[in-house]
């Protein structure tokens, strides 16, 4: 009997001393994140770059999916009166079947290729829409949910435009989807075929609208950006709101037929695409061998994945990321496309496999929802350095040269970092 008691207490005293040990270690990494003094550097210049809307210099628009990512620091230089207009302006020129633009602008300044539409509720603004995405309608009801969130002003829900509320706005692009982006055989999101997250086909020539070439494609970024809409929907929605459609039905159902569809269990990674009218890619082209980066965070981001799974993709990422000389976990996939199956955008552009803090970022939350504190911060690292060494908040990375490229003043990057170091500092707060 004393030797029971005494084993009890030694296990008992062990467990005591385990769990002191890993508080002291999150005191200690508390510290180290509230002493950086680059995150407070990065967040007040990306509070100073958030005085504008527009994607950055190379963008008079302002896009919904670049908002919908910087829209938390907006809310610290604007009024919120300012930023509850920006968000209506794409509600009150929604189409009539539901479908949201990818960006406005003014109408003096429509041009480079585009088919603009313009509407009566919001005159002097034209806007266009990228076909071949699917993601417009999820990021203007995700950037709904984060006004709410920071300012607790739910008023926008009944605002009136059109005849019709912002929430049933909301529902109809939600409803959209269902309509017109949707596999009835697989029950998933559809959309063009495109790299990852990114907006342009394979075939050359005007890569971001849909034409007689597009191969229709089920991808994760699309599925998971819908389910994270759905759950940000009905979280805003009053309880006496009656909905058209059961949507956490849909979600959860959505969710079970991404594990089963796209998710591959040996691998640990997603599908990049399932091709519904033929692949673009010859058939030599073993597309299941690329590693999608961006839409595996959104899926953890989603609640796709169980925390085991999570340290998986974590540890493809990095391996992936390891593999060229000045890369992040911001690569976009990993290997890149050969150009001679991906014509419209070559090896080591763009979002072939260029490096975008836009998505890395956003791995620091998936990261410290699933316990990964350490991870967090060792990996966002890099991106506070890099925007620190450029002076500036960069569009996309050349991984082969640390060059930085594309758009200057990226609005995206400034925001996603914001929103991390944010998150980072507030683990640090409640742990220190």
């Amino acid at each position: 009997m004393k030797k029971r008691l005494l084993a009890v207490s030694i296990f008992f005293w062990l467990f005591y001393l385990n769990a002191q040990a890993q508080v002291n270690d999150r005191s200690v990494l508390a510290q180290s994140i509230l002493a950086d003094k680059n995150l407070d550097t990065i967040q007040a210049r990306s509070l100073k770059l958030l005085s504008g809307f527009s994607a950055g210099t190379s963008y008079s628009e302002v896009w919904i999916r670049d908002f919908n990512t910087f829209i938390k620091g907006s809310l610290q230089v604007h009024p919120k009166e300012k930023v509850r207009e920006m968000l209506l302006m794409f509600f009150k020129i929604q189409g009539t079947d539901g479908n949201i633009v990818d960006g406005v602008v003014d109408s003096a300044k429509a041009g480079g290729g585009y088919k603009y539409r313009y509407s009566s509720l919001l005159p002097g603004w034209a806007a266009h829409k990228n076909t071949v995405e699917t993601d417009q309608e999820s990021s203007l009801i995700q950037a709904v949910k984060k006004y709410i969130d920071v300012t607790r002003d739910s008023s926008i829900l009944n605002e009136v435009v059109g005849a019709k509320t912002v929430l049933q706005r909301m529902e109809d692009a939600l409803a959209y989807i269902r309509k017109d982006r949707w596999s009835e055989q697989y029950g998933l999101v559809t959309g063009a075929t495109t790299i990852d997250w990114g907006d342009v086909q394979p075939e050359t020539g005007w890569g971001v609208a849909i034409n007689d070439k597009t191969k229709w494609a089920i991808d994760i970024y699309d599925n998971a950006m819908y389910v994270m809409a759905i759950h940000d929907f009905m979280a805003m929605k009053p309880a006496n709101y009656k909905t058209a459609e059961n949507w956490s039905s849909i979600a959860a159902t959505l969710k079970n037929n991404v594990r089963k569809h796209l998710w591959m269990p040996k691998a640990q990674k997603y599908v990049p695409h399932i091709y519904l009218n033929g692949s673009p890619f010859s058939k030599d082209f073993n597309e299941q061998e690329i590693l999608y980066t961006g839409g595996s965070i959104c899926a953890i981001l989603a609640g796709f994945n169980t925390q085991a799974e999570v340290k998986e993709i974590n540890r493809q990422m990095l391996a992936a990321a390891a593999k060229e000389k000045h890369a992040t976990i911001g690569i976009t996939v990993y290997p890149p496309y050969p150009k001679e199956q991906f014509p419209n955008m070559h090896p080591y552009h763009y979002q072939n496999s260029g490096d975008w803090t836009w998505f890395g970022g956003r791995m620091t939350s998936a990261l410290i929802d699933n316990g990964l504190v350490k991870e967090a911060q060792a990996e966002l690292k890099p991106m506070i350095d890099r925007a620190i060494a450029n002076k500036g908040f960069y569009e996309w990375y050349d991984v082969q040269t640390g060059a930085p490229k594309g758009s200057g003043d990226f609005r995206g990057e400034a925001g996603v970092l914001f929103d991390a170091i944010t998150v980072l500092k507030q683990w640090a707060i409640k742990n220190k």
